[in-house]
């Protein structure tokens, strides 16, 4: 095995819920990985309730155009979404260039972005060949699994 495929393994083992594995290859390579399962907790939220006033009377008009939706039918964007929970950094350092930004041509494989996820910086790759047509997202900005991040046309 070499070592992005070690690499994957380790990515893969840590976005599975499998807490161990144990693998002998033919060739005599053994790999075990165990998961170290530290409680988590969550630091203490404040509520803000913010009160608005309403009028007695509301209207509503919804105004819809047949543009508008063919146009959203007719933009088949391939989106990438993060694969965890953590924050998202467009860039290796504060001081380097983004990996990409809208405008970007990127082929499968090509490095997006980081998102860090318990001290871990995971290099989120393009599935796709394309154009970068939208970052979703701000740069430190905290995602959830599944959030889109970018999409490629």
């Amino acid at each position: 095995m070499n070592y992005d495929e070690i690499k994957k393994l380790i990515d893969d083992m840590g976005d599975s819920k499998i807490d161990e594995l144990s693998i002998e290859f033919p060739d005599g390579v053994k790999i075990k990985m165990k998961k170290d399962k530290a409680p988590v907790v969550a630091p203490a939220q404040q509520e803000t309730v913010q009160y608005i006033s309403v009028p007695d009377k509301l209207e509503v008009k919804a105004e819809t155009t047949e543009n508008s939706t063919t146009e959203e039918k007719n933009e088949n964007y391939k989106v990438v979404k993060s694969p965890m929970v953590g924050t998202f950094y467009s860039k290796s350092s504060p001081d380097a260039e983004p990996y990409v930004e809208v405008g970007s041509k990127v082929k499968k494989g090509d490095i997006l972005c980081i998102v860090e996820a318990m001290k871990l910086m995971n290099e989120i790759e393009s599935e796709f060949d394309g154009e970068i047509v939208e970052v979703c997202v701000n740069d430190g900005d905290m995602v959830d699994f599944g959030k889109p991040l970018f999409k490629i046309k």
